[in-house]
């Protein structure tokens, strides 16, 4: 816990006058109490899913054992390029340019409910554009807002955050539409290519996407305590990140001075920049994680200067990686057993099962809600539930856009109850994920009714 008071207290009736505040102080407490922290939290996953399997699929122990172990460094690639998505982000965030863009940004806000309001809008706006990027920001944004409006709730400011990541599955990086629009997909034979016409440019989506950007920003503000219940921050948190340039002395070693040469820096920025014109020119607007990282790279090494200040910001960065190197080889695992065993198809068809035509893609968002505590990746998703959601949705002559969208759509709102893909975020603010899930799951909760009028109407 790296805050400076001691939890929130329970619940009471003297809440503000708003009808966000009770549920958000109830949430708070709930899980300040009872969340565990997220590698626990991923343990408990991975014996829950085993006896569920083991339960309620053909698949015995050793089955299960052996399922458990060949996937469990599945996620390996995958680990490495969140480990870039946080690295390089936070690398390009340090640089004193950026610093410099973020707090004349975060100097609009002159009170602590703007703060949070302008932190959200910004994660949400980013979000959109690329979600690793966002992320990072998002996080790198709430501590530059937190050092210029006193009285923040360091808290509320990571959490608006966090839930500014609800947009992502409706934008340009959505993982599960860009896959259904991919050749080779898993679903391709089955229900052919699903263009993003279809699922990101729909009118459906644009008018989802557009609610969030409007009314997560207005959460996080009712969300916002009284000033005796503002939780400050640890002022260390908050401390600027050491300069990463080296002056050299005169009588610098030949090796000193190549190390700290900005030619080196720009011959390799230019060999990014120029393989990213050719990429997209040959590909179109394909932003994936990693182009995004490349960019990032290409962008921090600019700033930084020469190649060993960009390093030694990096390995400032490095410092946040830990939980994803731990935690990401257990949801691999729970990944596979949920694909092989067949338990995340019985779970998604007793959803489907109940449907309709009208009911469909509103069962299928929250069975892909549901999925999701086992297996929070969007791109997993398309592979544990495509198999079930998509026939079933050509069966029953549901749009596949709208069914796709579904999926992605039941992946980014459960977020806010899945402590994943807080761990960058956590990481970047040095707290926990007990000083931020009571406010995601209030946003969890209140976001609910956009998505089933966005699918059902």
């Amino acid at each position: 816990m790296s805050v400076t008071t001691a939890p929130p207290p329970a619940p009471d009736a003297s809440a503000r006058f708003n009808p966000i505040t009770p549920i958000s102080r109830a949430l708070t407490w709930l899980v300040s109490r009872y969340l565990p922290d997220p590698l626990i939290f991923a343990i408990i996953l991975t014996v829950l899913t085993f006896g569920f399997a083991w339960w309620l699929t053909p698949s015995g122990p050793v089955d299960l054992v052996r399922m458990w172990g060949n996937g469990f460094w599945n996620l390996l690639a995958f680990s490495m390029q969140m480990a870039l998505v946080l690295v390089t982000g936070h690398a390009l965030a340090s640089s004193e340019p950026v610093r410099n863009v973020m707090g004349r940004v975060a100097s609009i806000a002159k009170t602590p409910t703007q703060g949070v309001m302008l932190v959200c809008f910004a994660a949400a706006v980013t979000n959109v554009v690329n979600w690793g990027f966002g992320l990072v920001v998002g996080a790198m944004f709430a501590r530059e807002v937190a050092r210029r409006v006193p009285k923040s709730d360091y808290r509320l400011l990571i959490a608006s955050a966090y839930i500014g990541f609800m947009t992502w599955h409706g934008g340009f990086s959505a993982s599960v539409p860009l896959v259904a629009a991919t050749k080779g997909n898993p679903m391709e034979k089955t229900v052919g290519l699903i263009p993003i016409a279809d699922t990101i440019f729909t009118t459906y989506n644009i008018g989802i996407t557009l609610a969030l950007i409007i009314l997560l920003p207005l959460v996080c503000r009712m969300m916002h305590p009284k000033p005796h219940e503002v939780v400050a921050v640890d002022p260390a948190l908050l401390k600027p990140e050491p300069s990463t340039k080296r002056v050299l002395g005169p009588d610098a070693s030949p090796a000193e001075k190549l190390e700290e040469s900005r030619i080196l820096g720009f011959v390799v920025a230019a060999l990014g920049i120029a393989y990213l014109f050719l990429h997209f020119q040959a590909k179109g607007f394909d932003l994936n994680i990693n182009t995004v990282n490349l960019i990032m790279l290409v962008a921090g090494l600019i700033l930084h200067g020469t190649p060993m200040a960009y390093a030694r910001a990096v390995a400032n960065a490095a410092r946040g990686t830990a939980g994803i190197m731990v935690q990401f080889p257990f949801y691999a695992g729970i990944q596979i057993m949920m694909e092989h065993s067949g338990l995340g198809g019985l779970i998604t068809n007793l959803f489907v099962d109940i449907a309709n035509k009208e009911t469909f893609p509103v069962l299928a968002f929250l069975s892909s809600g549901l999925i999701n505590f086992a297996v929070p990746s969007g791109g997993g998703h398309w592979v544990v539930q495509g198999p079930f959601i998509m026939p079933a949705a050509q069966q029953l002559g549901v749009d596949l856009g709208k069914a796709a969208m579904a999926i992605a759509y039941g992946e980014e709102w459960m977020n806010m109850a899945q402590p994943f893909w807080a761990l960058p975020a956590l990481a970047i603010a040095g707290l926990g994920v007990r000083d931020i899930m009571g406010y995601c799951a209030t946003a969890l909760v209140i976001t609910l009714p956009i998505f089933l009028i966005g699918l059902y109407f």
